[in-house]
């Protein structure tokens, strides 16, 4: 039972390549649908590094496929060999913060906002959930998904050697300080934007922003504070046991999960972001005169570091707990004293 259940990241991660070098390949053939190039929405092609790109690139993408697929098999058998790991990694990192570009932190902020638009009665411009979501971003997501399933099969592998962590409880700690703090340099621009104060740019690019644009901003550095605040759960008791003032829920320990799950999906594409807008930076795109408007994000990618080592941090903890807990649990019934008795 344990070989299947730390080997299935990698079958489910070998599938995932196999089904998406068929459709590399069918692009390649003529299919439509190839997420990048032409077809892609983005404006001047320079989200991603991909842009350039035509549907004969599909070939390509099958065969980087046909290695992943390879690389994930190779992972569920338990020789203990660490080339696998080796290659893995790589590829699952290419997969999670290279490919997708800035417009998937785009969606995933501006949802909410979509959502409770009807209610207000907003229009947001037209804006709708396909103009937030179109196939090149969702794209973007199922080649996350290939990547966290490899990266899922690699851990699952490297476990078996025992190697002390380098995610401390105190490491978790400083990385929760560090998250918290580097987005409120982004927040301060895009507020003062707000209430008129051209922090970081000049009087006439702040201008061109006073039709809404720059309420738009503030929405945007209001959501990243609100998850700063989110973040410190990570190490406060109410990230382990939800407070008073939650009705029905008080008392009651949180899933770790519920905090995992979106704490590590938003180092991601935080991270995913802020190599973006640091690709544009290094090909001239910027000057220093209007800093504001992009050195604040330069720095994303420690804020999506601190944010991931955070969340290590936690589930760590939180799985030593569990396992604590239950050899408690396990002697108290074996010395009479527990349930058991």
């Amino acid at each position: 039972m344990k070989t299947f259940t730390s080997g299935w990241h990698g079958y489910a991660a070998a599938l995932w390549a196999l089904a998406y070098g068929v459709l590399g390949a069918a692009w390649a053939l003529g299919m439509p649908g190839f997420p990048w190039g032409s077809d892609d929405p983005d404006p001047d092609g320079a989200l991603s590094i991909l842009a350039g790109t035509t549907p004969r690139f599909g070939w390509w993408i099958a065969a980087f496929s046909l290695l992943t697929a390879v690389t994930a098999l190779a992972l569920t058998r338990r020789s203990g060999h660490r080339a696998p790991v080796f290659l893995a990694w790589p590829i699952a990192a290419l997969l999670i913060l290279v490919i997708p570009d800035s417009r998937l932190m785009m969606g995933v902020a501006y949802t909410p906002l979509l959502l409770v638009a009807p209610v207000f009665g907003w229009s947001l411009g037209g804006a709708t959930f396909a103009d937030a979501w179109p196939w090149p971003v969702l794209n973007q997501l199922v080649c996350m998904l290939g990547g966290l399933l490899l990266a899922a099969a690699t851990l699952a592998y490297a476990r078996q050697q025992e190697r002390r962590s380098w995610f401390t409880p105190q490491r978790g700690r400083v990385a929760v300080y560090v998250a918290v703090a580097v987005p409120l340099v982004y927040c301060a621009t895009r507020w003062a934007w707000a209430l008129g104060i051209p922090l970081g740019v000049s009087a006439e690019f702040l201008a061109e922003g006073e039709d809404g644009l720059w309420l738009a901003g503030a929405y945007l550095a209001t959501f990243g504070a609100f998850g700063g605040v989110l973040t410190l759960g990570l190490i406060q008791r109410w990230g382990e046991i939800f407070p008073r003032w939650i009705l029905g829920l008080r008392g009651r320990r949180v899933p770790p999960l519920l905090a995992i799950i979106p704490a590590g999906f938003v180092s991601i594409i935080i991270t995913v972001a802020g190599l973006t807008y640091i690709r544009w930076t290094a090909a001239g795109r910027f000057t220093w005169a209007e800093w504001g408007a992009w050195l604040p994000e330069c720095f994303w990618p420690i804020w999506g570091a601190a944010l991931a080592t955070a969340t290590v941090s936690y589930h760590q903890r939180r799985r030593a707990d569990a396992h604590q807990a239950g050899a408690d649990h396990a002697r108290a019934v074996l010395t009479g004293d527990g349930t058991g008795r």
